[in-house]
């Protein structure tokens, strides 16, 4: 459910307060300095007139704000006080903005991409009413080195080509049918912004080949967390990178793997590793099946021994009467 903020019914002596809080509430919090009083969308008393809808989708925070003009500035005691960081995609949808963060500056209008870390100082500046849409990721869930997310943050991402020229279009759609999201899809939506926005760190840090390596891995890890899920498949896996099924196939050609197969032995691995939890008492060969996404016994029966040379009954028993360790979850499997 949306949330609407506003200062549209806060006396005029409570505005400035009253925004400051709307804006620690919807993104993070931060120091609001209004522009003089000079017809720039300001008040008269100098306080800043605005609006806020927020809005949650998975773990991502999403904000569309129409405010006048102004400063915000995150400092070291704001971070200090609400210390878990984000990383902020801010379009700007109008009017201009100028950011800077790391002894870096960068200034967008109308359509531009602003990228900056909650975690370290900055500034916004805001010189004309705007209307800008934020989608904060959570650093955590990012997965990106420290060093790779510092050469993106605090600058202006291209939106003409590349990356860019995606992230835009789909964040705002994002931002815009967040409310009517089913639960079940915000989940996968989310999946997929965080996976698009390291995609885009990668193209910035490691361009030419090196970006297709980094989507691929991309790609191997997105495989991994979804494992479980019976419907993962190349299709699945394509959507939620925003690419075709055609030029997926096109980047594990180098692989000497196929995209359906990998999904296939990673599961046939998680399998083998959790048969010998428990021995004999452990779960069920149905069961262990069906946790790592096969939805036939028999399938997944036929499967492994074709992998393992071995029913799963077997291959627990004799793995078990060996005492042997867990398998090695990458053989066989491509890497």
């Amino acid at each position: 459910m949306s949330l609407f903020l506003t200062t549209d019914a806060t006396p005029a002596g409570e505005r400035l307060a009253h925004w400051r809080d709307i804006v620690g509430r919807a993104l993070v919090p931060m120091r609001v300095t209004p522009y003089a009083p000079d017809g720039n969308g300001t008040g008269a008393d100098g306080t800043v007139p605005g609006r806020i809808v927020a809005d949650r989708l998975g773990p991502l925070r999403l904000s569309t704000i129409e405010a006048g003009a102004q400063r915000l500035i995150r400092t070291r005691a704001d971070i200090a006080r609400s210390p878990r960081p984000f990383v902020a995609a801010h379009i700007q949808t109008s009017g201009r903005a100028e950011l800077r963060q790391d002894g870096r500056t960068a200034t967008v209008e109308a359509g531009g991409l602003l990228v900056h870390d909650t975690a370290r100082p900055y500034t916004l500046d805001f010189p004309e009413p705007f209307v800008c849409r934020t989608v904060l990721l959570p650093r955590h869930a990012l997965d990106l080195p420290d060093d790779d997310l510092r050469r993106v943050t605090g600058t202006a991402v291209g939106t003409d080509a590349g990356v860019g020229a995606i992230l835009v279009p789909f964040l705002t759609t994002l931002v815009a049918s967040a409310p009517s999201c089913p639960p079940a899809i915000a989940d996968r939506l989310a999946a997929g912004a965080l996976d698009l926005f390291g995609t885009l760190v990668a193209e910035r840090t490691r361009p030419g080949e090196g970006a297709r390596d980094d989507l691929v891995r991309r790609i191997r890890d997105h495989i991994d967390r979804h494992l479980a899920d019976p419907g993962l498949s190349p299709e699945t896996v394509a959507a939620a990178h925003h690419i075709s099924v055609r030029y997926l196939h096109r980047l594990f050609e180098t692989e000497n793997i196929t995209v359906g197969r990998l999904i296939q032995r990673r599961r046939l691995a998680r399998c083998a590793r959790e048969l010998l939890r428990g021995g004999a008492a452990g779960p069920s060969v149905a069961a262990v099946a069906h946790r790592w996404g096969f939805v036939s016994s028999a399938h997944f029966s036929r499967s492994f021994r074709g992998v393992y040379g071995h029913s799963p009954r077997e291959w627990r028993a004799l793995k078990t009467a060996a005492v042997s360790g867990a398998p090695d979850e990458t053989a066989g499997i491509g890497h």
